[in-house]
């Protein structure tokens, strides 16, 4: 921004603008608002608005692009979409008695996790702003005791400035991605390190599971834990934070919400009214989920662009609230680990899936409930409009209707034994807000306009006051209308018509051809083209009179709205809790109507090792086919046959089936009905699904190196009480190398941490663990051969698979006919070098290894030199000893050979060597 001589206007931009550096300022000047400099440049580029620009006092030319303010939504959205930063600058003085230049301040800052306009947001999920903090950054003044507590630990804090929602939580470094992937902030905080410092490594590996966020750095000693106390007790009027649970142990916590607070204040400088007490979690409440797992289960977002389609969410959400959907979506990412509470859930689910016709009358109530959180909130915040405010009252009007459809629930259930768990919970001290809602419906007219002054707002009989102008304006535009008969009967000019606009008032429009008729005191007010307008002193008489009653109409709209508004949004801590109540019951309805609707049952839940899954389904692709075409399949796991390796070929559901245990499991944990036809299940410390290859070239891993950071994550994290599936581990790499990794990641998990696994792979020689492992079965995916074609038959059947059937797979993607012939002429022919070789080993007293047996081994020699010409001729043998050593030691397929297999080969040609 250049310096030099400028005009008042400018240095006042100048000023406000040297405070928000860092925002695009949209400076109000009437009815537009102007952007300035850089400002206006960034924002012509980012929005495609014309940049023009003005004179600032001498020659100097200011960059300038401006927008209107009726239109200024659009434009925010825009901006804030694309990740900026953007300072809304009111004119806070009625310009007719502004002295000079007209006050103007800033009154919000508006970013991607700090917004409360509705086209800003997500109904469906949450919009948070996040602080992360390391606990060696908020230490402070803690004794060195204390201090060493804490300095390893990671603080998060959130808060959705729509809602109110404030959340703490203290974490470990290795649940940190899980917390803020779970989260998806719009924007997070962190501490600026020195010039030089490298940042903490534990915050980068956390900030890596979050995409499309805003970072913003601050300095360190604003998330100082003595300092963040001291902003957290003066936010909540408290004198410690014992009240909320917690310690001096909680420093990274305290002091990240200490630093998210502070910020929000600079966004919000009229206050944070409506922020709620902070909800503390810690860890042992809830089951983090890292991002592979996230991923690979398509919980909220499927594997094809984030899409909502596809989703365990898109199946279950049968909600009819936005809170609700928001909370179901919360639920989905936090499984829990306290039975009791997941069991409340589910006695919840039990009831409603019982209670079909009361379930039904529920959700009719729901149905007219809109999002009083978000409702409430603004009405806090003094930003609802009249007819937000309407829509908070008639949806309070509605929970006495959602208390009674509970109430006739649990009454009915009660009747035949059952308990209401969590559903009812939610009553107890149940507050449906009918003093609010009867006074904003009474005070509010039925269909209020979006702003003050555009029509009614208050209803007639509120106010006496208002009655009385309103009669004054109305009775003056009766005035008006026989204004206009009288002239027309005087002057003899049927076309004689009274109008009004804003700048010239009330007028009679006489056209040009009656122009003779005028009568002497018809004073000129606009000349048209093809007519005149005039003005008589009966006509700006009522004028005056209805101008006046307008203008004082608004005044006294506006005044009883404010105050209606400051009384709701003064109870917004009820209203919060209200709300809290209806997204549960909401939840629980929809987790009910799906089970009934697609036949899902309640999971037996135990405190113990064993899993068994009878007749189980996948959730999402059963809804995507036919019910009676797919199939359902069991599966167990016991102490004592704790690892299923699983092989099959391609096609035949392997994949699915690792989804649908995990996806039964998480849906036991979140406390809903599972689809199986029997469940019982344990309750799970951790769920680890990998499945698929997939790269991160931005961070410079390839596929395998993917595939062996997850997996290296899954063996430090997992324990005994973890559920594990895994698919295709070592696949990207050579075959020996894979093999090897499988095999020794098998034997880990089954000897060094003893969890339930299920691992599927094309290695069929990691089938040979059964007879090593005394916890390792084998299953396969069955198929049946029918001449040339193959039948998936998908069914979970004992054993081991032999083939994979790849190339029948490609027939079916397409492969074009000579293609696949030729597949299986190379493949008839490499199975018969196999079965040659594990003859010349047998002949010479030597074992065949089993991947030889299984599945041929790679071609080294010659067998046909007429149909496959790859190599040429051997070389002429020395002696017949040699010859035939040579011929065995060529044909080992080494690449795909286990360690034990080729220790068990080396001895046997060692004593083969000896004999000869």
């Amino acid at each position: 921004m250049s310096g030099g001589s400028a005009t008042p206007l400018m240095q006042q931009y100048r000023e406000i603008k040297a405070r928000h550096q860092d925002a695009i300022l949209f400076f109000r000047m009437g009815d537009f608002y102007e952007m300035f400099y850089e400002d206006a440049e960034v924002a012509s580029r980012a929005i495609g608005l014309t940049l023009t620009s003005r004179n600032n006092g001498g020659a100097a030319e200011v960059p300038l692009a401006g927008i209107p303010v009726k239109a200024a939504a659009e434009y925010l959205r825009r901006l804030v979409g694309q990740g900026y930063r953007v300072a809304i600058c009111e004119q806070v003085e009625d310009p007719k008695l502004a002295k000079g230049i007209v006050k103007r301040e800033v009154i919000e800052t508006i970013t991607p996790g700090a917004v409360f306009a509705d086209d800003l947001l997500d109904g469906a999920r949450a919009n948070y702003v996040c602080a992360i903090a390391m606990g060696r950054d908020t230490v402070g003044k803690q004794s060195a005791r204390d201090a060493e507590k804490v300095r390893e630990q990671i603080g998060v804090a959130a808060a959705d400035l729509s809602t109110g929602e404030l959340r703490m939580f203290v974490v470990t470094a290795a649940d940190a991605p899980a917390v803020l992937a779970r989260l998806a902030p719009r924007e997070l905080l962190r501490v600026r390190k020195p010039a030089g410092e490298s940042p903490h490594a534990d915050i980068e590996a956390a900030l890596r599971v979050v995409d499309n966020v805003l970072v913003t750095e601050r300095e360190g000693w604003e998330f100082d834990a003595q300092l963040a106390a001291d902003e957290l007790t003066r936010q909540f009027a408290i004198s410690s934070l014992e009240g909320f649970g917690l310690g001096t142990d909680d420093a990274a916590a305290v002091g990240a919400a200490g630093a998210l607070l502070r910020y929000l204040r600079e966004l919000q400088p009229g206050g944070l009214p409506h922020l709620a007490r902070p909800m503390v979690e810690r860890p042992g409440g809830v089951m983090p989920l890292d991002e592979m797992t996230r991923r690979n289960l398509e919980l909220v977002e499927s594997l094809r662009g984030g899409e909502l389609a596809g989703t365990l969410l898109s199946v279950l959400d049968r909600t009819t609230t936005p809170m609700g959907q928001r909370l179901l979506r919360q639920w989905l990412l936090a499984p829990l680990l306290d039975r009791d509470v997941i069991e409340r859930r589910l006695d919840a689910v039990t009831v409603l899936v019982r209670e079909a016709v009361g379930r039904t009358a529920l959700r009719e109530a729901l149905d007219g409930v809109r999002d009083v959180e978000r409702l409430a909130s603004k009405a806090a915040a003094g930003r609802a409009t009249p007819r937000e405010l309407r829509a908070l009252g008639d949806s309070l009007a509605r929970l006495p209707q959602v208390a009674k459809a509970v109430r006739d629930v649990l009454s009915h259930a009660s009747q035949g034994g059952a308990q209401g768990g969590e559903l009812a919970a939610m009553l107890h001290d149940w507050d449906d807000g009918a003093d609010c809602a009867a006074k904003l419906t009474h005070m509010l007219v039925t269909r209020p306009p979006l702003m003050i002054g555009d029509e009614d707002t208050i209803a007639p009989g509120v106010d006496a006051d208002l009655d009385e102008l309103r009669a004054l304006r109305d009775g003056g535009k009766d005035a008006i209308a026989t204004i206009q008969q009288q002239e027309r009967a005087r002057t003899g000019i049927s076309s004689l018509k009274v109008g009004y606009n804003k700048v010239f008032g009330y007028f009679l429009e006489i056209s040009n051809a009656n122009r003779h008729l005028v009568p002497d005191d018809y004073q000129r007010r606009q000349t048209l083209t093809g007519a005149e307008r005039y003005v008589t002193p009966a006509l700006k008489e009522y004028e005056e009179k209805v101008l006046s009653a307008a203008e004082r109409i608004e005044t006294r709209e506006r005044e009883l709205f404010e105050a209606l508004r400051r009384e709701a949004g003064a109870a917004i801590a009820r209203w919060q809790q209200v709300a809290r109540r209806v997204a549960t019951i909401d939840v629980l309805a929809s987790f009910a109507d799906t089970a009934e609707r697609e036949q899902y049952v309640r999971p037996e839940l135990h405190d113990g090792f064993d899993m068994e899954i009878v007749a189980g389904r996948h959730p999402v692709v059963e809804r995507m086919m036919a019910r009676e075409k797919f199939i359902p399949n069991d599966l167990v796991l016991t102490d004592d046959a704790q690892l299923i390796v699983l092989t099959g070929p391609n096609m035949a559901g392997k994949s699915t089936i690792l989804r649908q245990v995990g996806l039964i499991q998480l849906l036991a944990q979140v406390g809903a009905y599972v689809p199986a036809r029997k469940a019982r299940l344990p309750i799970v410390d951790r769920l680890f699904t990998r499945v698929g290859a997939s790269d991160n070239l931005v961070r410079g891993q390839s596929t395998f190196m993917v595939e062996m950071s997850e997996t290296s994550a899954i063996l430090h994290t997992a324990t005994r009480r973890s559920l594990v599936l895994l698919d295709e581990i070592g696949r990207g790499t050579s075959t020996y190398d894979g093999v090897s990794i499988a095999w020794s990641v098998s034997e880990h998990l089954h000897d060094g941490i003893g969890c339930k696994t299920v691992f599927a792979t094309h290695y069929h020689e990691l089938t040979q663990l059964a007879s090593e492992l005394t916890g390792v079965r084998n299953f396969t995916v069955a198929v049946r051969e029918v001449g040339d074609q193959v039948l998936f038959l998908h069914r979970l059947i004992p054993g081991g698979a032999d083939r994979s059937y790849g190339i029948e797979v490609g027939r079916l993607a397409g492969l074009p006919a000579p293609v696949i012939a030729r597949a299986k002429e190379v493949l008839a022919l490499l199975e018969g070098e196999g079965e040659q070789m594990a003859a010349r080993l047998t002949a010479d007293g030597m074992q065949a290894p089993v991947s030889t047996r299984r599945r041929g081994p790679r071609l080294k020699h010659q067998l046909d030199t007429d149909q496959l010409g790859f190599f040429g001729e051997p070389a002429a043998p020395v002696d017949e000893a040699a010859t035939r050593l040579k011929a065995v030691v060529s044909a080992l397929d080494t690449d795909s050979m286990t360690p034990l297999e080729a220790l068990t080969t080396l001895a046997a040609l060692k004593k083969g060597a000896a004999a000869t």
